[in-house]
């Protein structure tokens, strides 16, 4: 039995006849693999229709709900500290948890407001330079032929 290279799969193998990558023959070239073009999406969905804004709790509700919250979750332990009754501090302690899903709910839904408004791509007001967005934009653009329609 002869020991060839192939017939021992714990050592690795070379590649047969592979070509030496372009990153060692340049050490300036970029090794990430091109990216796809990003597909455009529509309006966020919320439920099966489009998210609107008018319609689901508001920031003012939300903080409301916080600021009960926290009165809850700190009169629950001083409840029994206090040595109040038993069911009073089971009702605090199982209005604390249906709280804490209430304003789960209600954080889920402004965080998907602030992500439909900020989908679309706006510039920095400060920026000189064009943004990660626009440079990939730029690059996933075909290129304009010489003699083809003008741009103004």
């Amino acid at each position: 039995m002869t020991d060839q290279p192939h017939d021992n799969p714990e050592r690795p193998q070379p590649p047969p006849s592979a070509d030496p990558p372009s990153t060692l023959l340049d050490p300036d070239a970029d090794p990430t693999p091109p990216r796809p073009p990003r597909a455009t999406t529509g309006p966020v969905q919320y439920r099966g229709e489009e998210l609107q804004p008018e319609r689901g709790p508001g920031l003012g509700c939300f903080r409301f709900q916080l600021v009960v919250l926290g009165v809850f979750v700190v009169l629950t332990p001083l409840s029994v500290y206090w040595d109040w009754s038993p069911t009073v501090s089971a009702a605090l302690l199982f209005a604390v948890i249906v709280l804490l899903l209430v304003t789960g709910q209600t954080i889920i839904f402004l965080l998907r407001l602030v992500a439909a408004e900020r989908r679309g791509r706006r510039r920095p007001l400060a920026s000189g330079t064009p943004t990660v967005g626009e440079l990939e934009d730029s690059a996933a653009a075909p290129p304009v032929e010489p003699g083809g329609p003008v741009q103004q």
